[in-house]
């Protein structure tokens, strides 16, 4: 009861002292980190992560005394830990634009662009005029609303492969409603996907799986019972030959071929020419379908995905991200006489709650709007364009072996000669040497993701400038490492 009031009080922002006696110097750290969350300095400094790091080690340790760890590992998302790039996470305030800042005021040029949604920028000032008239009419309804027509509209007018479409509330619920979706439709319940990719956390995904997987060297998931993983098949990225293999040791008994497109969630890997028109083949000779994962492509690489890009349509597509202009949201949609097997049009049951929500709804109707307008995907390919040859050039100049490069709004780069077709490939970088690339990076003022194993993200906000310093920034650190 003691923990609750102490809790209580702090939420209120009365002062409560611990239940258990500390020392007064602890308690006034314990009050510093309250403190550090609400209230930041700005101004020129040198380089400090002080409050980050009182921040984080509160959500791993008991230092306010009120609960015991606050969270697993400190973080809510595995890769944020910075397991594999060393050091101390850092804990952000604000975000505006292209632009970062952290609790202990430091500003950075953000690439990671909460990994993907900030297309048109962070904390967009016409998005946010619509999400406060929104917000006026309450935060969700868990009823169908007019919001959802509107977005379900530009989603379906958008992509090739969507007919009809389901929101959910994020690309891991998105991803496993597909999957039953086309075991449904198909009678058949083997999967392939491929090595290093990530289709989020569900049981059946979590085979040679890539993002947090892939950062953190763990196998395949504890916990995941072996039922759950029996009937997903795995190859490697980019290999036809041994997609042919288990089309032809498993004939009629494959759902459907799941893939990132352009892979993101093992660093950026684009497929070689040929092997998605060689997938979309495969699946129609068997009877199978084909999902592209476009969670992360979906509305970066063109207005409509990157089955736009390619000229490829799938059967079925995942997205989320930036449909949700930074708010938690997923959908799944596709040819029209698959997705009415979904309930309650069909007999395949999936729900949700908050799926539809207004707020997320109002923010991705108005980001599509931005991203509709002229000359939005060249803007993207240019600077980032600029940013990957930049990179590159550098590592050249300073005698490290890098390879890399970029599609529209989306890039990556690896310590390694190359080429990278997969994710064999990419697990030859040097892993050591992009962690001390990493932090030397955020002493410059760039965030990057903290993983060689995740694709980087531009955004419209982004300026030239930004782009040139960045690569200034780069060659700085790569003469010192």
């Amino acid at each position: 009861m003691a923990g609750a009031a102490a809790a209580a009080a702090v939420a209120s922002g009365i002062s409560a002292r611990p239940a258990a006696p500390r020392s007064a110097l602890t308690w006034r750290r314990a009050r510093s980190v309250v403190r550090a969350a609400v209230s930041v300095e700005r101004g020129e400094k040198a380089y400090t992560v002080q409050k980050s790091e009182e921040i984080f080690n509160a959500a791993k340790v008991p230092s306010l005394c009120l609960l015991p760890e606050l969270m697993p590992g400190g973080v809510n998302s595995p890769v944020r830990a910075f397991k594999s790039v060393g050091g101390q996470p850092i804990v952000f305030d604000s975000v505006k634009g292209s632009r970062m800042w952290d609790v202990d005021g430091n500003e950075y040029i953000d690439y990671v662009g909460s990994w993907g949604p900030a297309i048109i920028g962070h904390s967009d000032d016409k998005v946010n005029a619509a999400l406060i008239e929104t917000l006026k009419k309450g935060t969700s309804f868990g009823a169908p609303c007019y919001l959802e027509n509107v977005l379900a509209e530009m989603v379906i007018s958008a992509v090739p492969s969507v007919e009809m479409v389901r929101f959910v509330n994020s690309g891991t619920e998105a991803c496993m409603g597909a999957l039953r979706l086309v075991r449904a439709f198909t009678g058949r319940e083997k999967i392939i996907k491929f090595e290093g990719c990530y289709h989020g956390h569900a049981d059946s995904f979590l085979v040679k799986a890539g993002s947090g997987v892939a950062t953190l060297g763990l196998p395949d998931s504890p916990g995941v019972p072996k039922g759950a993983t029996c009937e997903t098949l795995t190859a490697p990225y980019n290999d036809v030959e041994a997609v042919k293999k288990l089309f032809e040791d498993n004939k009629g008994e494959i759902a459907a071929v799941f893939l990132e497109p352009v892979v993101g969630n093992a660093g950026f890997i684009p497929p070689q020419p040929g092997f998605l028109n060689a997938l979309r083949d495969l699946t129609k000779q068997d009877g199978a379908l084909l999902v592209f994962d476009e969670v992360m492509t979906g509305f970066r690489l063109a207005y409509g995905g990157a089955q736009e890009y390619f000229g490829i349509t799938p059967d079925v597509t995942t997205m989320g991200k930036v449909i949700g202009g930074g708010l938690p949201v997923g959908a799944y949609g596709g040819r029209r006489d698959i997705m009415e097997m979904v309930a309650p049009a069909g007999p395949m049951y999936q729900a949700g709650t908050l799926s539809g929500n207004p707020l997320a709804m109002t923010a991705g109707i108005h980001t599509l709007k931005r991203l509709m307008e002229p000359g939005t995907y060249e803007y993207l390919d240019k600077i980032t364009g600029d940013l990957v040859r930049g990179i590159l050039d550098a590592g050249a100049k300073t005698g490290h072996e890098m390879c890399g490069g970029h599609i529209r709004g989306m890039f990556g780069f690896f310590f390694t000669g190359g080429p990278v077709h997969n994710f064999g490939d990419a697990k030859k970088s040097d892993t050591e040497k992009f962690g001390r690339f990493y932090r030397g990076m955020l002493e410059e003022g760039v965030y990057l993701a903290p993983s060689q194993f995740e694709a980087g993200f531009t955004s419209l906000a982004h300026t030239s400038q930004d782009i040139e310093k960045t690569v200034q920034a780069a060659e700085k650190v790569l003469k010192r490492i």
